[in-house]
């Protein structure tokens, strides 16, 4: 099978800033990879390269002149070389969606799942951004009006006893068996008060606690994992460990609870169905989440999601992403109450944006 290929640029803006441990983003920018087959051009795929500055392991100023020499590459073998691409996993993530969506005949059903038929949707879980108090309290009674029973909740941008009373004030209202709380630190602790911190909230049932303290720790991660009230889960730890050999050193060495995977910043699909591949043998449980791509990026990762934990995916995984932009790239993809749909028979022009 001989493939063309094109790379364009585009830059999307939030509808409200995200706010994060690292930052505001205000806008987002993404390279979509185009790919066709020569003998038939009407048979598309489209990837989504896009990294997150100051978290993906790939970003550096030569990224674009990379992207281009990887697509010579695999239209030119037809394949994708992995073992290359490792240590670029937003790159290695964009070519997979395409290659993918080629082998698919051009749908956006990339795997035959009952998610890709439109049969079931994914349970996820519904995100409140970091914020003020007040801010917070809002967009947690609007997820639970939305109808979300898992929510988590992004904290470390105000004062802990802040936080503490927020989780507090929701756990008045509703109990675990109605919502299930899970937070996420981003390394916002340091190891010295992490554990005293962790006791206070557990008091509140919280299901988890992503990344409680700053990756590259693992000392002091791993006393945690065996210490803490709470199940820690690890996500920005995982950052630039591609290779085998250094995923089973690290999951080793700490023995988290959960792993979370993001396939542009852990390795891609290949990368991401290693990562659990390796958790699974250890008994460590795992979920898929998105790191703020477009609907292009959300739709491949929910469809890879259905494919490695399905069928009845009902454990939360984090695709609440699609409504973050103004400007979004259609898909036919729709939220109903905790759900994410793929919708095969509707038009990408008349995808939910």
């Amino acid at each position: 099978m001989s493939l063309c290929y094109s790379v364009s640029k585009r830059t999307l803006h939030f509808k409200n800033p995200a706010t994060t441990s690292r930052g505001v983003y205000q806008t987002h920018k993404s390279y979509y990879v185009t790919l066709w087959r020569e003998d038939r051009p009407s048979i598309k795929g489209v990837g989504e390269c896009a990294t997150l500055p100051d978290l993906s392991c790939d970003v550096c100023p030569d990224y674009e002149q990379i992207l281009t020499e990887a697509c010579n590459e695999m239209t030119h073998d037809g394949r994708i070389n992995y073992e290359r691409l490792r240590p670029y996993p937003s790159i290695l993530f964009g070519l997979e969606t395409a290659l993918a969506q080629i082998k698919a005949n051009g749908s956006a059903a990339l795997f035959h799942t009952p998610f890709a038929r439109g049969e079931e949707g994914i349970t996820i879980n519904g995100l409140v951004w970091m914020g003020t108090f007040e801010e917070m309290l809002h967009r947690m009674q609007e997820k639970l009006e939305q109808g979300f029973r898992c929510v988590k909740l992004k904290i470390g941008a105000i004062d802990f006893e802040k936080e503490l009373e927020l989780v507090r004030a929701i756990r008045s209202h509703f109990t675990s068996e109605q919502v299930q709380l899970r937070l996420d630190a981003n390394g916002g602790f340091t190891p010295d008060e992490a554990l005293a911190k962790l006791e206070q909230l557990a008091k509140y049932d919280i299901h988890s606690i992503e990344q409680p303290i700053k990756q590259h720790q693992w000392q002091q991660m791993a006393r945690l994992c065996r210490e803490s009230p709470i199940l820690i889960a690890l996500d920005e730890e995982l950052i630039g460990v591609n290779q085998r050999h250094e995923k089973e050193e690290l999951l080793n060495a700490i023995r988290p609870q959960y792993i979370i995977l993001k396939p542009s910043l852990h390795g891609g699909m290949y990368g991401t169905e290693e990562w659990i591949t390796l958790a699974r043998q250890r008994n460590i449980g795992s979920w898929l989440t998105s790191a703020l791509e477009s609907n292009v990026g959300l739709n491949a990762i929910a469809q890879l999601a259905a494919k490695i934990y399905g069928p009845h995916v009902t454990f939360p995984q984090g695709l609440g992403t699609g409504l973050l932009f103004t400007d979004n790239v259609p898909m036919p993809l729709e939220v109903r109450g905790d759900q994410l749909w793929f919708m095969p028979t509707k038009t990408l022009n008349g995808g939910k944006k």
